[in-house]
């Protein structure tokens, strides 16, 4: 461009709060929306499947075998099937327009669960054992030898649930209908619609919605890349 600018930015972030116009746009309330539901669904997320994966990998219980070949087989159903069943429920149970209608869903993903599984069969039994032989309780063997150990798997799962909740649209467009509640993906669709005209507007809505996980990606990379390969392979 022949001059650069920040009317944009300004327009989406500063003027309609100050105006008192927060939902003319709903960037901002939007903004604060995704980010406490990403943050919140990555953060019970990983206190479900992370002890789950482990489960799988190094406890063994009745059905253990037959429970983990549904998961496998599970993940070939694409997630759209069950939205409209799931929506029913949420609607019988109260949940629809609110935030935990968005953030249950995700809480328990089928490949969380089996990708901290894969990293947890790399630990030796011979570690876990000895713990056991000591007197340690699962729960200790767990918290003080097992998440150690997991802390890149660990770290690199939190930045894919994260990242999933962040750009999730079509879920929160189905379970959400109040404008104050939507998150940024589904204030952005919004703007497109009102404003579809409006490039140079548009262009800041989707580099506001990119740089918060670009930034968060880049701050963790080194995690990341160990927890991708650590995940990858066993041994």
């Amino acid at each position: 461009p022949s001059h650069w600018s920040m009317e944009n930015y300004h327009e989406l972030l500063v003027r309609r709060l100050i105006e008192r116009a927060w939902f003319d746009y709903r960037i901002v309330p939007a903004l604060f929306n995704s980010v406490a539901i990403a943050a919140i669904s990555t953060l019970l997320g990983l206190l479900l499947t992370v002890p789950a994966g482990y489960a799988f990998a190094k406890l063994r219980f009745r059905g253990r075998e037959r429970l983990l070949k549904i998961l496998i087989t599970s993940l070939v159903v694409p997630g759209q099937v069950a939205m409209l069943p799931l929506f029913l429920i949420f609607k019988q149970l109260g949940l629809v327009n609110s935030y935990a209608g968005v953030i249950l869903p995700s809480l328990a993903g089928i490949f969380a669960i089996l990708f901290v599984r894969q990293a947890t069969l790399a630990i030796p039994d011979e570690m876990i054992d000895a713990a056991r032989i000591d007197g340690a309780s699962e729960a200790r063997i767990f918290v003080t030898i097992v998440l150690p150990l997991l802390t890149p798997i660990v770290v690199t799962l939190a930045l894919f649930m994260f990242l999933g909740s962040w750009n999730d649209f079509l879920w929160p467009l189905i379970v959400l209908a109040d404008q104050h509640l939507y998150t940024l993906p589904v204030a952005v669709a919004a703007i497109a619609r009102e404003h579809s005209a409006d490039g140079e507007l548009m262009m800041a809505a989707a580099v506001v919605t990119t740089m918060p996980v670009l930034l968060l990606f880049l701050a963790m990379q080194r995690y990341y890349l160990t927890g991708l390969l650590g995940g990858s392979v066993k041994g």
